[in-house]
């Protein structure tokens, strides 16, 4: 029995990591967010409303600096203050962030927002068995082991819902009319923007694929389309 103490005690840090990842979620959001009023982005977000037969899609500001999209669990959409802001001084255009929109709502309709929160506590309690059971064996550096091990993990597994997101909104995108074009000039402007933090970083090691492999990929997609 005490073998197994380090995996059951893994297993009940995840469920309370869960629970407790889900509350501070929404408690988050639901303080530090509003409600986007925009009429030229709010025409965009209809059309994709249309194009996916619903009455409208949910989209809030969410009261924080860094340029990010985020999908909640329960569905709504958040753009970052500070992407709205790069919108508001023409650095980036309504379309392009309605490409942004249209990624997250990839990840809601796909159903990775819902499985990032419980990736999230699988991840800590995986990296808190192997702390525990390589600790014992590989003493010093096997806590360092494990959480290269459940980073790589989580990387692998979160560049996959890029690419099935970024496909989802390219085919939401062009049903809408909207196109691809502004997708793959935000990757460009994005690419830039984030250089200086993650440009040297090997792709194995980022939880986002690199961006001209996105564009490459987005580029396959339309070559597809049009033979269709």
């Amino acid at each position: 029995m005490l073998r197994f103490t380090p995996i059951l005690l893994a297993v009940i840090y995840g469920l309370v990591m869960y629970r407790i990842s889900v509350w501070r979620t929404h408690r988050e959001l639901d303080q530090r967010s509003t409600e986007l009023a925009d009429a030229k982005l709010k025409r965009l977000t209809d059309q994709m409303a249309a194009s996916l037969g619903v009455e409208r899609i949910p989209v809030f500001i969410y009261e924080v600096d860094p340029v990010n999209g985020l999908a909640a669990p329960d569905g709504r959409i958040f753009i970052t203050r500070g992407f709205y802001r790069k919108y508001q001084n023409d650095e980036v255009s309504d379309a392009e962030l309605a490409s942004v929109i249209a990624h997250e709502l990839g990840h809601v309709a796909l159903g990775h927002a819902k499985k990032r929160v419980i990736d999230f506590s699988g991840q800590n309690a995986l990296r808190t068995a192997l702390m525990m059971v390589l600790g014992r064996y590989v003493p010093f550096i096997g806590p360092w082991i494990a959480g290269l091990l459940t980073n790589l993990l989580a990387a692998r597994l979160s560049r996959g819902d890029e690419y099935e997101a970024d496909e989802y909104a390219a085919a939401l995108l062009t049903k809408s009319g909207i196109g691809l074009e502004p997708q793959k000039s935000l990757f460009r402007k994005l690419e830039a923007l984030t250089q200086a933090r993650s440009g040297m970083a090997p792709a194995w090691l980022m939880s986002h694929p690199k961006t001209e492999e996105r564009i490459e990929a987005l580029e396959r997609l339309e070559a597809k389309w049009t033979k269709a």
